[in-house]
């Protein structure tokens, strides 16, 4: 069996869940607490799409603290399965609403100068929370590229 950067039960892959669930809840918390982003759709998939990779992420978290712990091994073919779909799924997910909600951002700051219209709009978290929620994309990829590596050493 292949000893994979990320995997599952061990302490880089409780760091990759860790920090997946500190961009995620950063990304969100800028996003709830700027001025109008209801009003926006690709806000508020964003919201939800890092509300669902919060969950995931703290989920198996868990799930490689109490293997640490307890030093049991989870590379079994259905549990890496498992892993596999939900890491994909929830990749492909962050990273449509990170890029939606960026090019609202962008249309506000660029082109339509709404940022400047309207002081009362929170650009710069709308700015933070779009780079978090990349930055949360890149580590859910780096996560899913491992078990998808892992998972034909089963």
């Amino acid at each position: 069996m292949k000893d994979v950067l990320g995997s599952p039960g061990t302490w880089s892959g409780m760091a990759l869940r860790l920090s997946q669930c500190v961009s995620a809840g950063g990304s969100m918390a800028a996003m709830a607490t700027a001025y109008g982003f209801s009003n926006y759709t690709a806000f508020c998939y964003l919201i939800a799409s890092m509300g669902l990779q919060l969950l995931w992420s703290l989920g198996l978290a868990c799930l490689d603290i109490y293997s640490l712990k307890t030093k049991r091994d989870l590379h079994s073919p259905v549990l890496v399965s498992l892993f596999v779909v939900g890491d994909w799924v929830t990749a492909i997910l962050s990273f449509a609403a990170a890029s939606a909600s960026a090019g609202v951002t962008i249309l506000f700051e660029k082109d339509v100068h709404f940022c400047r219209m309207y002081p009362q709009l929170s650009c710069g978290r709308y700015e933070l929370s779009v780079i978090l929620a990349f930055i949360t994309w890149s580590f859910i990829a780096t996560s899913a590229v491992s078990m998808f590596w892992l998972l034909p050493s089963l």
